[in-house]
């Protein structure tokens, strides 16, 4: 476990948290720009673990249908996480108002870290990100960037997904590999339980989550749901595909695609983040 503690004493964070953290808790702007961190206090006590978690959920870990008719199974989805951020916000941060959260305390994690989504059953806890020393409170804030992966089968790529499509008789099996470079901040998680209440020598969790039935489209809603009509579904990247395979990249999905479809594509992937239920401010910072 790494010590990360960091207490940024400060009454409200500017854009992206650049005059109120340490060089560790730096948040991006578009330009990458640096500016001097402000003073850091490490806590003498009262403090406990907080683990970072990612979940794709069911829809990753037990395959889905899409709006569109096909069956869709993954071996991997790997998605690289960088600059995992988790605030203890007064007041409680508001993701469709934008902005930042108003923390008094946040801690980070430090370099980047690659997840498969795809690991494990439907009994499968949400991948563990990393485990934080932190200081005790109520942790309501989570933001985190999406960058390219620096090494393995996802090198060179934020968001790797490898699988199955099937429909009417047809197996495509695919690997989509798409590059956008993505920021989400998020609020309170929203789910069955609540998240992020750390006690002194205890351990709490906070949770990024993916939705990627908001890319595919899932035929359990109705057509008219606005996660169908605003999904680009798999037909038209089945369309592309040559003797059942699928291998592509974004720049060759910007050559394949038709205009419309890649756009639809583009416009989907910053919506893909969430905590649990809870709605999350999606920026894309570039894109190939």
């Amino acid at each position: 476990m790494r010590s990360l503690s960091q207490v940024a004493l400060c009454a409200s964070l500017p854009l992206w948290l650049l005059a109120c953290g340490a060089p560790t808790a730096e948040a991006p702007t578009e330009d990458t720009a640096s500016e001097p961190a402000a003073e850091v206090a490490e806590a003498d006590g009262d403090m406990g673990e907080l683990e970072i978690r990612a979940n794709g959920e069911d829809f990753v870990r037990e395959g889905f249908v899409t709006k569109d008719g096909w069956e869709i199974s993954f071996d991997h989805v790997y998605v690289t996480l960088d600059e995992v951020t988790a605030y203890q916000s007064e007041p409680a941060f508001d993701a469709e108002a934008g902005g930042m959260p108003e923390a008094s305390v946040m801690v980070n994690t430090e370099s980047p870290i690659t997840v498969d989504l795809a690991a494990g059953d439907e009994s499968a806890d949400p991948v563990l990100v990393e485990t934080l020393s932190a200081p005790a409170g109520r942790y309501n804030a989570l933001s985190w960037k999406m960058v390219p992966a620096m090494a393995g089968d996802a090198e060179g790529y934020p968001i790797v997904m490898v699988g199955q499509a099937m429909k009417d008789g047809e197996t495509i099996a695919f690997t989509l590999k798409l590059d956008p470079e993505l920021v989400f901040v998020c609020g309170d998680f929203v789910g069955d339980e609540r998240k992020g209440i750390l006690d002194a020598g205890g351990k709490a969790d906070l949770e990024a989550t993916f939705h990627f039935d908001h890319l595919f489209g899932d035929a359990g809603a109705p057509p008219d749901d606005d996660i169908n009509t605003g999904a680009l579904g798999f037909d038209p990247l089945a369309a592309i595909a040559q003797n059942g395979v699928l291998d592509v990249d974004s720049a060759a999905l910007s050559e394949q695609l038709s205009a419309e479809d890649y756009n639809l594509l583009l416009s989907i992937l910053p919506s893909l983040g969430h905590v649990g239920e809870g709605h999350c401010s999606e920026t894309q910072l570039t894109r190939s």
